[in-house]
């Protein structure tokens, strides 16, 4: 599965902690967006492969310019978020790869729907089991083992690791770390990423910690 950028359009933000845990779950990075911001963030430069779209209190005009970018986009697939209460009145596109999904869904549920939009045909996840050296990541129970024994990692801590370990020999900045483990809505400066890197490398043990090499002028990389 390849990394994959999502843009949520809604009216409110009684969605954004949800988008906050799929950036953690799922290999992608989120923006947001509401009716007047809209056209800013289709023209930021950035490439969407899902439009996530909170269907509640959206007028008819902010809905005809999501249609005509996703069909000037090659018909993005598109999520449309619906309360169960007005799913009379869903309004589905006639073209393009798109699903619906209820207001009151579970996050297992909003992610598994995201996945299938996103990665057809590689629905399938990772092997759930990284190994490296004497560490084992378990990406399905969030769990690093040691030689077969528990780290006790917060979960920002696994987080950043696990992220760099299943995205290994390529250098991140700190500002791409900050947006791709901590979230959209982080607001703290790069130094938090230091702070992490070195409490990760004093847990998993010096043979582990040899493998996250900082790389001067740009960020950290896992080196394999």
């Amino acid at each position: 599965m390849h990394h994959k950028n999502i843009l949520l359009l809604s009216r409110s933000s009684r969605h954004h902690e949800r988008m906050r845990e799929l950036s953690h779950s799922l290999d992608v990075s989120i923006a947001l967006a509401f009716p007047d911001t809209f056209s800013q963030a289709i023209s930021s430069g950035h490439e969407f492969d899902l439009i996530i779209l909170d269907t509640t209190g959206l007028d008819e005009d902010t809905l005809n310019a999501v249609d005509s970018y996703v069909a000037e986009n090659g018909f993005i697939p598109m999520l449309m978020v619906q309360d169960e209460e007005r799913l009379g009145a869903l309004r589905m596109p006639a073209q393009g790869r798109n699903d619906f999904i209820l207001a009151s869904a579970s996050a297992a549920e909003f992610e598994m729907r995201s996945k299938l939009l996103l990665w057809p045909g590689e629905e399938s996840a990772p092997a759930d089991i990284v190994t490296v050296d004497n560490m084992t990541i378990n990406l399905a129970t969030y769990q690093v083992y040691i030689d077969d024994e528990p780290v006790d990692l917060t979960l920002m801590e696994y987080s950043l690791l696990s992220f760099l370990a299943t995205h290994p020999s390529r250098a991140y900045s700190r500002e791409t770390l900050l947006h791709r483990v901590w979230g959209f809505e982080y607001c703290g400066g790069t130094r938090t990423v230091d702070v992490h890197i070195r409490r990760v490398r004093s847990k998993v043990g010096p043979q582990v910690a040899a493998h996250i090499v900082t790389v001067r002028g740009v960020g950290y990389l896992f080196k394999l």
